[in-house]
């Protein structure tokens, strides 16, 4: 056919263009950016790796085996989270993979903004609009701190006077400093609220949002079970992450000591938003095992175990896993 006669020709006949779209493109960089990432993570905290994986050659491999198990329990909680978060009845195994590929973003973005980015992306993948899909994450963002304020409540009042509490709570200044910069940042965003129509507009459509949702979920004992009982699993489930491998390195502390030590040290750690509470945890973790009586180089190995089962090891995994659903164009 000769140039004249393919100008002739309606644009819908034609042959495709070869050369990759500008959106084929986009792709294959998002594709490739999650191992990115990971790769300049490792780089950065190789030091760290290393002395965790040099440390955990002397434990014992029976107690690390079920720490992992621990570990994949904690995706299907979160699955559970997350489902009980949203009225529609999601696929099991996308969600289950997403919470996985979301695990491994959600170490690149503090305050879990990579694990949140991840999921929303699925719940419009599956045809859920923009407000409640922001809704069910704002549930789930909720839900998580109220269930492990629960959880601590439950453990004082089950182990009353066994529990040292003292050496956790912050000093005075400490604390009148933090009550400050939370009733400031109300201010703030009551402020901006108040002299910005448009975002006073946009905020009420989605309280209203979330408000109908959250009544709506919690007129179904299914959902109710899957949303709180998920938030409650997962802590304790990460608990369970420590306290196995502080068995595997013979660390002296119960399970109910390690279980309050991981949940304060959550709660104390939340207001720093460091990508997946990597550093502010680990931190608040070591403080909280020492102030219950461990040595401080072995709350500091067990926390090093702890980050390799949940972090290290899932990580290059989850990024596959991330890459897979991005391609797959289920995110």
């Amino acid at each position: 056919m000769s140039p004249l006669q393919l100008d002739e020709l309606p644009r819908t006949q034609r042959a495709p263009d070869s050369s990759p779209s500008v959106a084929r493109r986009v792709r294959r960089a998002l594709c490739l950016l999650p191992l990115l990432l990971i790769g300049v993570w490792t780089a950065a905290h190789w030091r760290v790796v290393h002395d965790g994986a040099a440390r955990l050659t002397s434990a014992d491999p029976r107690w690390l085996l079920t720490g992992a198990v621990f570990t994949c329990l904690c995706w299907a909680a979160a699955s559970c989270i997350r489902q009980g978060a949203i009225p529609e009845r999601l696929p099991p195994g996308l969600l289950l993979a997403s919470q996985f590929a979301a695990g491994a973003a959600n170490h690149v973005l503090p305050a879990g903004l990579g694990a949140h980015a991840v999921t929303l992306r699925f719940l419009q993948g599956r045809g859920i609009p923009l407000a409640r899909a922001t809704a069910s994450l704002a549930l789930y963002s909720l839900v998580k701190p109220i269930a492990g304020m629960l959880l601590i409540l439950t453990l004082l009042a089950a182990f009353p006077g066994t529990l040292r509490l003292g050496e956790l709570f912050p000093g005075e200044r400490a604390l009148l400093l933090a009550i400050g910069v939370l009733v400031s940042g109300l201010a703030a965003a009551a402020l901006l609220v108040t002299a910005i129509r448009p975002l006073r507009r946009l905020i009420t459509g989605f309280v209203r949002t979330a408000l109908t949702d959250a009544r709506l979920l919690h007129t179904r004992p299914s959902r109710i079970l899957a949303l709180w009982g998920g938030a409650a699993a997962f802590p304790l489930l990460q608990a369970s992450v420590v306290a196995s491998v502080g068995a595997s390195l013979d660390l002296p502390l119960p399970w109910a000591h390690v279980a309050l030590a991981y949940l304060a040290a959550s709660a104390a750690a939340g207001a720093i938003p460091t990508p997946g509470g990597i550093g502010s945890v680990d931190a608040a973790l070591v403080l909280t095992l020492s102030a219950f009586g461990a040595p401080v180089a072995l709350a500091t190995a067990t926390v090093i175990g702890y980050r390799v089962l949940t972090v290290w090891l899932p990580l290059l995994p989850g990024a596959l896993v991330l890459t897979a659903l991005v391609r797959g164009k289920v995110l």
